[in-house]
């Protein structure tokens, strides 16, 4: 929410960091994959909801894909970044 500075020009909130992961059954994960890459080929903004923070990504963010390994478990990441508004 906008809040009024000095000289009364408003000033977005800043938003405090957090890391958090949320599981998703098969289908549901499909499901958000299927939207995303919707919103990437068409060039718009990607919109999700995550933990009762909705977060807008914008179409130039960049994007990568991180594999990890640690003892028994392997670990993959698709990433999305970019800078806030």
């Amino acid at each position: 929410m906008a809040k009024r500075g000095a000289k009364g020009r408003f000033r977005r909130k800043r938003k405090k960091g957090r890391d958090l992961e949320k599981e998703y059954t098969k289908a549901g994960f499909v499901t958000k994959l299927r939207r995303l890459a919707d919103a990437l080929e068409e060039g718009k903004r990607f919109r999700i909801q995550v933990a009762g923070e909705r977060v807008s990504i914008p179409p130039d963010a960049v994007f990568n894909i991180e594999h990890e390994r640690e003892g028994s478990e392997e670990e993959v990441e698709f990433q999305l970044k970019w800078k806030a508004e």
